[in-house]
């Protein structure tokens, strides 16, 4: 058979520069996950089910956005860098004006709207573009591996830096309310020059392997839609991402209305932060030992067992609820590194099979469902909280304090779960990547 296509292997230099990029769009993205909707909720004074479907329809219209971006780029065959370099600056003052036009305007629904969708949309134009990247750095299984750890590495460093310097510097900077307006100013002038840096010091490997004809959106969505390693991998980070985001948005109002301690929330975020840092590294190395889709079911255990535990200690201490999201974000930390890990190798697995070569729009897509989970995540949230009688200018009553704790541990158990029966039917095992390589590279010689 004929041996699988050479490609230059990247420095380990490179390849975390290139992740550190992950370090300025995930300041951004940990922003608005982690405090965007307790900002729209708890300082705008929206009602719950209007905060949460403003960002329903933000982050339906990433989604949809970063199909766009991902079309457009495959049938024009952009460079991703030049996409980065140009995006960069608009990127951040779009996410500047998502705290401050709203706070201005004293939550006007047009204005946070608005807003809201600007940012997403410059949002999808600098990392779709970013993600793709990815399966320009390196042809090999190990080194995208090793590229999606450093990136969720850089990842959880900034969701660290967000969790735990957010709340210290709001007050700072002007107290709850104002303090987020000035932060997101600071974190624009930190990721844009970040951003612009990968853009300009990363190079973008052009080969003769990710040369093809131009193809139409609709080819290539087609192509997406037969590849069922794609398909899987999508459905179980989907699964996934909700069940993060579920997390994510809960914590703080988890701490501040079950538990009765606002400030023991933000030290569990950070506290999360540090297991992403820690555990990432472990999962890197352990999917290039048993593979990324053994691993995968490693980290769904985990998280299920975990969430069992923590379903016991509802009320409890803070401590004891900041070990288990500790614990928890160990197994989340794992789906992150793995997930992205994966979706550079159904790339190859489409081409193998269908002999056509789909990435700016697999990457787009792949963002499509994450986000358009989020946005359910989101919805579920606001509904949920609408459900048991959530108040934002007061008290909670005894049914809100529980319901609030059961959302946040009944809800990704149920998604974890849904993530590992998808993950069952993915075709990626030990192996297959490198086939379908050999595959590719003799049909290539044979042409």
């Amino acid at each position: 058979m004929t041996a699988p296509i050479a490609q230059p292997r990247p420095g380990i230099a490179r390849i975390a520069l290139f992740g550190a990029g992950d370090f300025a769009c995930n300041l951004y993205w940990q922003a608005i996950t982690l405090y965007l909707l307790i900002f729209y909720i708890d300082t705008l004074k929206l009602p719950p089910a209007t905060a949460a479907a403003i960002y329903m329809v933000g982050a339906i219209w990433d989604g949809l956005a970063d199909l766009l971006v991902g079309a457009l780029t495959e049938h024009r065959q952009w460079r991703y860098r030049r996409l980065v370099a140009f995006g960069a600056t608009p990127l951040g003052l779009a996410f500047a004006a998502l705290y401050a036009l709203p706070a201005l305007t004293g939550g006007a629904i047009a204005v946070t709207l608005g807003t809201h969708v600007v940012f997403r949309t410059f949002y999808a134009l600098v990392n779709v573009p970013y993600a793709s990247w990815s399966v320009r750095i390196s042809a090999a299984s190990r080194d995208r591996t090793l590229v999606a750890g450093f990136r969720m590495g850089f990842g959880a460093l900034a969701a660290f830096f967000v969790a735990l310097g957010t709340p210290w510097l709001a007050n700072k900077l002007g107290g709850a309310g104002g303090g987020l307006v000035n932060i997101a100013a600071l974190l624009a002038m930190i990721g844009t020059p970040l951003l612009l840096l990968v853009a300009y010091l990363t190079p973008e490997i052009i080969s003769e392997h990710h040369q093809q004809e131009r193809i139409s959106p609709r080819v290539a969505i087609a192509t997406l839609f037969r590849n069922r390693a794609f398909v899987s991998l999508n459905a179980a980070t989907a699964c996934a991402a909700l069940a993060a985001a579920v997390v994510g948005h809960s914590v703080l109002f988890y701490f501040r209305h079950t538990l009765n301690a606002a400030g023991a929330g933000s030290e569990a975020l950070a506290a999360m932060g540090i297991a992403a840092l820690i555990a990432i590294p472990g999962w890197t190395w352990g999917a290039t030992r048993i593979g990324t889709r053994a691993s995968w079911f490693v980290a769904g255990g985990i998280g299920l067992i975990v969430l069992a535990l923590g379903a016991m200690l509802i009320g409890s201490s803070p401590l004891a609820a900041q070990i288990f999201l500790f614990a928890l974000q160990i197994a989340l930390a794992g789906f992150s590194v793995l997930g992205w890990a994966m979706l550079p190798d159904t790339v190859e697995y489409g081409e193998a099979h269908y002999g056509v070569r789909v990435e700016a729009m697999a990457f787009a897509c792949a963002a499509l469902v994450q986000k358009l989970a989020l946005a359910f995540a989101a919805l579920l949230i606001g509904l949920g909280y609408d459900w048991i009688g959530y108040s934002n200018n007061g008290p909670q009553t005894a049914l809100a304090r529980d319901g609030i704790a059961w959302i946040m541990f009944a809800l990704p158990a149920i998604a974890i779960g849904a993530s590992l029966a998808a993950m069952l039917t993915s075709p990626l095992r030990r192996g297959t990547h490198r086939h379908d390589l050999a595959i590719i590279a003799a049909r290539n010689d044979a042409s």
